[in-house]
């Protein structure tokens, strides 16, 4: 299997088991080849600490950690919350838009670092062997590309565990708690084990199973009440206090988290071809939609309302599908940013044990007009003037049923 040709690998590098598996078998299959380890913060939280001791113990010369939380909320996060896109109604593509940015960041350094090649983890049956490699290919098109779990002795994780043990390298997890999980600061997935079987209720309850927060079982029994500000359709307040992007999303984190807010079972169809069952913890995202999905409402007209939900399932398609880099995504965030240049206002939500309740919604620029809409009498709103319309809207109704075509 050797490449003479490779000297310098950069590894997309978490210290998860896949990855902390790679590094001494990029080195003893591709002639003890330079390793450079490079992990993009993208919100993991204490997954980061203590993983350059263990990169360069497992072999890697070098480990880069980028800070990405910043532009991964404000360039990735938002537009896509902003587009309203949903991968198969329920999946908040907290993964998907990930990928993109921490691949183009390894490509940087891969490209000043003068690497032959570029490394991940990605299993063979997983969308992020695509989502990572259409992003090298975009930044990188000439780059090699190696993915070990297509080629390597591995069978399974279990196997990974076993080689593992053999080199003496230190994993947080065992064969009991061996969930496939991808943490950051926007969701946390569980894949693997007993969800493997989609007749299986997930472990909610179960010590440690949940990291973001609680079930709704055991969330308070009282409503806790949220407001969000927006400015053209970006969230820059909670409860009447200015808060950076980052901040907002730890904050709704912390609060969707304690009321059980964001959980979601769902059997998904991924880019390869198979369904795969997950459950994802997505507490302040969901918040976020809700909240930004009211506040539409009331600051889009009924044409563009309708056209952007339609938009948002491509949206989705793209993100998930790993083609943030590509000029269709590009146009569409476009069309999304010219739709929220009047989305502004506060949402005011009810979080009781899992629920989000509508509380009250305002904006300066609402469409929602009171007067026109009320039942009690009025003077800016004709009703004989329905008759008309109707007339007229239903003049082709008419022609085809004159012509008995109605069956």
């Amino acid at each position: 299997m050797a490449d003479n040709k490779i000297k310098k690998v950069v590894l997309a590098y978490s210290g998860g088991l896949d990855t902390s598996v790679i590094i001494p078998w990029l080195k003893e299959n591709y002639d003890n080849c330079e390793v450079i380890a490079v992990s993009g913060n993208v919100g993991q939280g204490t997954e980061l600490d203590g993983l350059e001791e263990k990169a360069i113990a497992t072999g890697a010369s070098k480990l880069y950690v980028e800070d990405l939380s910043k532009e991964f909320v404000e360039e990735y996060v938002f537009p896509t919350m902003k587009a309203g896109a949903v991968y198969e109604g329920k999946y908040l593509l907290g993964t998907s838009f990930a990928r993109p940015i921490i691949a183009k960041r390894i490509v940087e350094i891969a490209l000043a670092e003068g690497a032959d090649a570029i490394c991940h983890g990605c299993t063979g049956k997983g969308n992020d062997q695509v989502r990572f490699e259409l992003a090298i290919k975009a930044y990188a098109p000439n780059m090699k590309i190696i993915a070990p779990w297509r080629t390597w002795e591995f069978k399974s994780r279990e196997d990974e565990i076993e080689y593992a043990e053999k080199k003496g390298i230190p994993l947080k997890i065992n064969r009991e708690t061996n969930y496939s999980k991808d943490k950051n600061l926007w969701h946390l997935s569980h894949e693997g084990l007993d969800l493997e079987d989609p007749a299986n209720e997930p472990m909610y309850n179960k010590e440690g199973f949940l990291e973001m927060g609680v079930s709704p079982e055991q969330a308070p029994d009282k409503p806790e009440y949220v407001t969000i500000h927006f400015e053209k359709g970006i969230p820059t307040q909670i409860n009447g206090e200015d808060t950076e992007s980052v901040a907002i999303i730890e904050k709704l984190n912390e609060i969707g988290g304690r009321n059980g807010i964001g959980i979601t079972d769902i059997v998904e169809n991924r880019l390869v071809g198979m369904k795969a069952r997950g459950v994802y913890e997505t507490p302040g995202g969901t918040i976020l939609y809700a909240a930004h999905d009211k506040l539409e409402e009331i600051c889009l007209d009924k044409d563009t309302l309708h056209y952007k939900k339609n938009l948002a399932n491509t949206f989705a398609d793209l993100v998930y599908d790993g083609k943030w880099y590509t000029p269709l995504r590009e146009a569409m965030s476009a069309f999304v940013d010219s739709t929220q240049e009047y989305v502004t206002g506060d949402v005011k939500l009810k979080l009781y044990k899992g629920n989000i309740i509508d509380a009250g919604v305002t904006s300066p620029y609402s469409l929602y007009d009171e007067e026109i809409a009320t039942f009690d009498e009025d003077e800016v709103y004709d009703q004989n003037d329905s008759a008309g319309f109707i007339n007229l809207f239903g003049l082709p109704i008419k022609v085809r049923a004159k012509k008995g075509l109605i069956k």
